[in-house]
């Protein structure tokens, strides 16, 4: 089966991706991708520098973000708005208060894992001020030269490895986050002109109700739709949200996710099944 001709999440060094946005959209296209969304975590700041790549490449990129959000269930969802307005004045006010929170949150992350013992220095969390999240965190941690030991004894190779270890939900380093909640998120993408999308919905949780449940509760709030296709889903989780989606009448989109071609797990495009469903994307496809 061929892959899909798009890939409705990726990410630069506006957040945590490892190339600009220009290399990602011409990465894509040289990948096959058609259609392509540029998803930033918190930040829309990418998003013209990807649309001059995307109309250079002859690819449709959809204006996107994706919105770290919380809900009573869960810490940390993820809600992908798009077809926004990237230049409203009043969503980018909203996205700059959300990374405030963001960075508070790494700020007190920071603080703990040097309550547990770890060497951190300001000039590997210095980003320029682009957005510090978890995996620039665990980054530092192993980039610091007192940390190498220790790191070596747990047997902590990659900072990946040091993110789920320490900075993951339930880990000795981790923080919850307190705002946006997925309702702000969803109002916020909405009052952008966009359509909100619940991303790697079995990445967030592992058994089917919970997702389920979390998905009653998204619908309730105006979610327009869900990534039912993703790079780390099974076809019974695929079916599983298809069929969910078809219920409530959701779109539902797609992404292998991309990060960087050095990212262990996203690190290439298109890397996705429809495993027999039909997508439906809606605005999204222009």
């Amino acid at each position: 089966m061929s892959a899909p001709a798009f890939d409705l999440q990726s990410h630069s060094t506006f957040s945590d991706g490892e190339l600009p946005p220009e290399e990602v959209v011409a990465r894509a296209a040289a990948e096959g991708v058609e259609l392509l969304a540029l998803t930033d975590h918190d930040t829309v700041e990418g998003v013209a520098a990807a649309q001059r790549a995307a109309a250079a490449h002859a690819i449709r990129l959809s204006p996107a973000v994706e919105i770290s959000a919380v809900d009573p269930l869960h810490a940390d969802f993820h809600i992908l708005g798009y077809e926004i307005d990237a230049a409203d004045a009043s969503f980018a006010e909203r996205l700059d208060a959300f990374r405030a929170d963001r960075a508070n949150r790494v700020n007190r992350m920071a603080e703990q894992l040097e309550r547990l013992g770890f060497a951190l220095e300001a000039k590997h969390l210095d980003r320029g001020g682009k957005p510090v999240g978890r995996p620039h965190l665990a980054a530092a941690v192993f980039e610091h030269p007192a940390n190498a030991k220790r790191l070596d004894d747990e047997g902590l190779t990659h900072p990946g490895a040091v993110l789920e270890a320490y900075l993951v939900e339930g880990a000795p380093g981790f923080v919850r986050r307190t705002l946006p909640t997925v309702p702000d998120a969803i109002e916020a993408i909405h009052d952008a002109g966009g359509v909100a999308v619940w991303a790697h919905p079995f990445w967030d949780l592992d058994d089917p109700r919970p997702t389920l449940e979390a998905l009653e509760r998204f619908v309730a709030h105006g979610i327009d739709g869900v990534e039912a296709f993703y790079v780390t889903h099974t076809a019974e989780q695929t079916a599983l949200l298809a069929d969910a989606a078809d219920e409530h009448g959701l779109l539902t989109t797609g992404s292998a996710d991309f990060h960087g071609p050095s990212h262990r797990m996203f690190n290439r495009f298109r890397a996705f099944e429809l495993h027999g469903r039909e997508p439906r994307l809606g605005p999204i496809a222009g």
